[in-house]
């Protein structure tokens, strides 16, 4: 049990993590005992699913769940959710196998979610810092968040960061709207928060890039999800612009 907030469930996505699921549990499980940690790996060749499981049988707040094909961070991400849902935690976070999210930073969300439905751990709010990120990426993924929050209005800085706690109604309310399987999953999930009137905030964290292992973020990537942001922003604008027409026409004939 996490003080004010109950049970807390903390996903973890991997593929190929092997060199880092053992060192980050274990950090996970010094900087805040009382959380549930759910591995989901995805059919890993290098041997994570059999690292986890070893993990899990020393371990009784430790859980595996094996996919058997390797279909996308959000879709191990919602399989992650519904399993927690099921169980009746309280809480669910999303966090990254490689140790760029530093569970050590973990309270900082779970403290700020006693007052919020989402909170997302910021790498550009005040606080929030990027290392060891080249130059051209910490510009590539700036840029991307105030080119969506531009689109779609969102108050939200840091938009595609993947450190997050949600309430465990906040997801049983959304997961049904969230189409994305991609780069974009994140923001499908604040859009979705923000757009039913929920309450989104922002706790800055440091980020820090993977030392042991390879990305798995590639250019094609980021520019399916560009390019989605960007449909569903315009569609958004012109819905917004549909409606303020038919308000001036409801006026005028009044």
């Amino acid at each position: 049990m996490y003080p004010s907030l109950g049970t807390v469930l903390v996903i973890v996505p991997t593929y190929n993590e092997k060199d880092n699921i053992e060192i980050i549990s274990q950090r996970l499980r010094e900087a805040v005992p009382s959380v549930d940690l759910l591995i989901v790996d995805d059919n890993s060749p290098d041997g994570t699913g059999q690292v986890a499981d070893e993990l899990a049988k020393s371990d009784s707040q430790i859980h595996v769940m094996h996919r058997t094909a390797k279909n996308g961070l959000g879709a191990a991400y919602l399989d992650g959710f519904a399993w927690g849902l099921e169980r009746g935690y309280d809480a669910l976070v999303e966090m990254d196998a490689d140790g760029s999210h530093q569970p050590e930073q973990l309270p900082r969300l779970l403290d700020r979610l006693v007052d919020a439905d989402m909170v997302k751990g910021s790498r550009y709010i005040p606080g929030g810092e990027v290392v060891n990120w080249p130059k051209s990426r910490q510009m590539l993924s700036r840029g991307g968040s105030l080119w969506i929050r531009i689109l779609m209005g969102l108050p939200v800085r840091d938009i595609t960061g993947g450190f997050n706690a949600f309430r465990a109604e906040t997801l049983k309310a959304i997961v049904g709207n969230i189409t994305s399987t991609g780069y974009n999953f994140q923001v499908d999930l604040t859009w979705n928060t923000y757009s039913q009137g929920m309450r989104v905030a922002e706790v800055p964290i440091t980020f820090v890039e993977r030392e042991r292992g390879e990305s798995k973020m590639t250019g094609f990537i980021v520019l399916e999800a560009i390019i989605k942001t960007t449909v569903w922003g315009f569609s958004y604008r012109a819905k917004q612009f549909w409606s303020w027409v038919k308000g001036i026409g409801a006026r005028s004939t009044s």
